[in-house]
């Protein structure tokens, strides 16, 4: 979960390079690739962060899991223009707010995968600042 920490005041990159600096070796990676399944961009931003972190340990990460993630990346469709998706809000409760908001984008917490009903959401955003309130859409937008 804390490759998803991206908030303004917190980010928890530093603890996932980390984790591949101290356990790359025997790591399944090929199950990691499957946790994050879709989410397969937010994994290969941090392996891409990883070999800038550290540019002597890039060899940690195996070769095979970067090609894989950056072949998926070149043969990746072009998104549906239309659906106006911002997934930001599962990095960060408040960073991404103004798009949801504002912009006439779809909050992607209200996806039936991110498990969260619009209340949910509600008290998360609050939590990080009373203030700011999502634009509250129902998954059929």
């Amino acid at each position: 979960m804390k490759a998803y920490i991206m908030e303004r005041e917190r980010y928890d990159g530093a603890d996932v390079a980390h984790l591949f600096w101290h356990c790359a070796a025997p790591m399944d990676w090929e199950h990691l690739l499957r946790i994050f399944g879709p989410d397969w961009r937010v994994l290969l931003s941090h392996l891409i962060l990883f070999g800038f972190i550290y540019p002597a340990e890039r060899d940690r990460i195996p070769k095979k899991i970067l090609s894989q993630l950056l072949l998926r990346l070149e043969q990746d469709e072009p998104a549906n223009t239309r659906s106006r998706l911002c997934r930001g809000t599962l990095l960060s409760r408040s960073q991404f707010l103004p798009d949801v908001r504002d912009g006439n984008f779809r909050d992607a917490r209200l996806e039936a995968r991110s498990h969260m009903t619009p209340a949910e959401i509600e008290a998360w955003t609050a939590a990080a600042d009373p203030h700011l309130k999502p634009r509250t859409v129902s998954t059929q937008d």
